[in-house]
């Protein structure tokens, strides 16, 4: 098929599809995946995952990350540090295990095993802040959840370092080491790159008060810390996502006229609608595609078990996390719940392990099924626990 009938095809049924979805309040990356599962080699076959459409997708997964990046809130951590640390490690930890475990348990082998560990142990903030906005919490609660999704967003970036090296076979006890420093001496760079240029320099404001100026120099940024993170050994998506974070800083600025703020506002609205509706959507729909195990090899049982590794792992991890600092049952419970959404960023290091070899069709199916269903089933687990605490 013509490669822009393709392209046009699924993003007309993707934003359908999604239109109908928003109805019922699911969640639009559902929408996305099942564009292209259903228009894909699994179900009927009419689009291909080519290399045109690969391409677009991995620019889209860039943009995504960088959108994420600089729609995230760099100080809402600080308000409760030590609480979202250790709920949100504990939370990657519960998950890892419970995951490694189920991996293990039905014979994939030990490195299929860690991988997945590693992909389940990260929550979607983007599902966390969904829930926030529409439920209403107290302020301790929302804090801790929003700092512990955050704080999960970093450790992921460390752990997509060292799935970067699990692919390239060179993770023995001392490249170990090595890429930790490498991965900390960056994030830490970068970071500090950003409290001295995007908080506190005078002449950046020159460039922020030019919204065309700004634009072209978020893009650049992007793309060399990309390059910088490839070169490091790392993944170029960790470079993405930190050039929104540091350009996320500028609404710590002190700006007695608010320029800054406005300006970040107007970049953040500006790229919403350009990564929204079209290279967000084609990554997942392009995530979709790839989905083609053989019907006969789907388990069930597998898929199951993987929901419940999952669902369990931030349920008992984050809420274990919660008592640790007195918070009542039901609080704990309800941080618990509330960190169990997966989405982006797990496809993201899913196709990364299809595409080197670290998974195979099988797993890759599992958990993307598994994603979408804590996804869909996350807020509604959310909103129900919320009720009955009130009655």
């Amino acid at each position: 098929m013509d490669f822009l009938l393709a392209l046009a095809i699924l993003l007309v049924v993707a934003k359908s599809i999604e239109w109908l979805f928003e109805k019922v309040e699911i969640h639009p990356i559902i929408a996305h995946v099942l564009t292209g599962i259903l228009l894909g080699p699994f179900v009927l076959g009419l689009i291909e995952p080519t290399e045109e459409l690969g391409v677009l997708a991995r620019f889209g997964l860039i943009m995504m990350m960088l959108y994420m990046g600089l729609t995230s809130n760099f100080s809402a951590i600080a308000q409760n540090t030590k609480k979202a640390i250790v709920v949100a490690s504990l939370g990657v930890a519960a998950s890892f295990i419970l995951g490694f475990l189920t991996v293990e348990y039905f014979g994939k082998g030990t490195t299929a095993a860690i991988f997945v560990g590693i992909t389940l142990g990260n929550t979607a903030i983007e599902v966390t802040s969904g829930i926030l906005v529409k439920e209403r919490v107290k302020r301790e609660v929302s804090s801790i959840l929003m700092g512990a999704a955050f704080a999960d967003d970093i450790m992921a970036v460390y752990l997509i370092g060292i799935i970067t090296a699990m692919a390239g076979g060179s993770l023995d006890a001392l490249s170990f080491g090595i890429l930790t420093v490498k991965i900390f001496a960056f994030i830490a760079a970068t970071l500090l790159i950003s409290e001295y240029v995007f908080k506190r320099a005078k002449w950046f404001y020159s460039i922020v008060r030019n919204l065309n100026v700004f634009f072209t120099f978020t893009l650049i940024l992007t793309f060399a810390l990309a390059i910088i993170a490839e070169k490091v050994g790392l993944n170029q998506i960790i470079g993405a996502y930190l050039a929104g974070l540091t350009i996320s800083r500028l609404r710590e600025r002190k700006d007695p006229l608010v320029v800054t703020r406005i300006k970040l506002n107007e970049l953040i609205e500006d790229l919403q609608v350009v990564l929204t509706e079209f290279f967000i959507p084609l990554f997942f729909i392009y995530v979709g595609l790839m989905f083609n195990p053989p019907l006969a090899s789907i388990s069930l049982a597998l898929i199951a078990a993987l929901y419940i590794a999952a669902v369990l792992g931030k349920l008992l991890g984050c809420g274990l996390g919660s008592r640790l600092f007195d918070l009542g049952w039901k609080d704990s419970i309800l941080v618990g719940i509330g960190m169990g959404g997966r989405g982006s960023l797990e496809l993201a290091i899913l196709t990364f392990g299809l595409t080197t070899g670290l998974i195979d069709q099988v797993l890759f199916a599992s958990v993307i099924v598994v994603s979408m269903l804590t996804a869909l089933t996350t807020p509604l687990f959310f909103k129900t626990y919320i009720k009955r605490a009130k009655a």
